[in-house]
């Protein structure tokens, strides 16, 4: 019999073209730099480096039938991640992400999830069909969900009884799609990954402080939250108190991918038990050195 996954990571898994450059940029900024093609979406990443800690994943998303996700499905099964799970569709292509990043950060980004988002509630055909849970064994254990999933599948899962017995970790995969998280205030089963735009967004304020933004967001409903400032400090924050810490100081090689790899880590820490502190510890120092290295997931 097979094992089943440790964690499930719905949402997208497309391929990420980053386009990087040494140089301060701006906006019709043209530089000299070097443009990769690599795995991506919040899902798939936040999968890869899960599996780098040891614990099985399996991929809930949509991949179109095509070259570019048969190549894709390929590496990632080489990677160890489960994607027997995963929808293929017949009629919609592989989704792609395009980002240009600079030496004064993330200058734009656009994330093309357009066929996850038509695929819609396809992609949890296993978590009803028994294959990994039906309706009278639903899922019980870790589920790592993706702000790119449509705001009406993130209000099911939160609100319906399919992920009644799981444990939520959400992340809202950018700024721009951050307000479809308000579904989750006052989930129990939910934590929530965001960084201090992105909490801002959701309560609708403008604090400056990571520990302001998480406290908002509790008094809000909102069971469990972890806020990130950048280099400035990050907030783990729930009904047993708030904990705030200063990341590690190193040089940025990337940022695209890093708010995954920190869900990612703090998520395995979580699984190991350790406690909330040094859970928090694990995922910035994490987070740090992947900024800082150019090693892929």
């Amino acid at each position: 019999m097979k094992e089943l996954p440790q964690v499930l990571c719905i949402g997208s898994v497309l391929w990420d073209i980053i386009g990087r450059s040494a140089s301060h940029m701006k906006q019709g900024s043209d530089v000299p730099g070097r443009i990769s093609r690599l795995p991506g979406g919040v899902a798939m990443n936040i999968a890869m480096a899960l599996n780098g800690f040891g614990i099985r994943t399996a991929l809930l998303s949509a991949i179109g039938r095509d070259d570019e996700g048969g190549e894709l499905l390929k590496l990632a099964r080489n990677k160890g991640l489960l994607t027997e799970f995963t929808y293929l569709s017949d009629d919609l292509p592989t989704d792609r992400y395009m980002a240009v990043e600079g030496a004064n950060g993330l200058i734009a980004a656009i994330a093309d999830a357009h066929s996850l988002e038509a695929a819609g509630r396809k992609i949890l055909q296993p978590l009803e069909d028994g294959r990994l849970a039906d309706q009278q064994n639903p899922w019980t254990g870790m589920v790592a969900l993706d702000g790119n999933l449509t705001a009406e599948m993130l209000i099911e899962i939160a609100q319906g009884e399919m992920f009644r017995a799981a444990d939520l970790r959400v992340a809202p995969a950018s700024p721009g799609k951050a307000e479809r998280l308000q579904a989750f205030l006052g989930q129990n089963n939910a934590t929530l990954y965001v960084n201090l735009q992105e909490a801002n967004l959701l309560t609708h304020d403008q604090f400056e402080r990571s520990d302001q933004a998480a406290r908002a967001l509790l008094d809000r409903g909102l069971a469990r939250v972890l806020v990130t400032n950048g280099p400035h400090p990050a907030t783990m924050a729930d009904k047993s108190g708030v904990i705030s810490q200063m990341p590690p100081n190193v040089m940025v090689s990337r940022i695209t991918g890093a708010g995954d790899v920190f869900m990612a880590a703090h998520m395995a820490a979580d699984l190991k038990g350790e406690a909330p502190a040094a859970a928090l510890n694990s995922a910035l120092e994490m987070a740090a050195s992947y900024i800082s290295s150019e090693k892929p997931l």
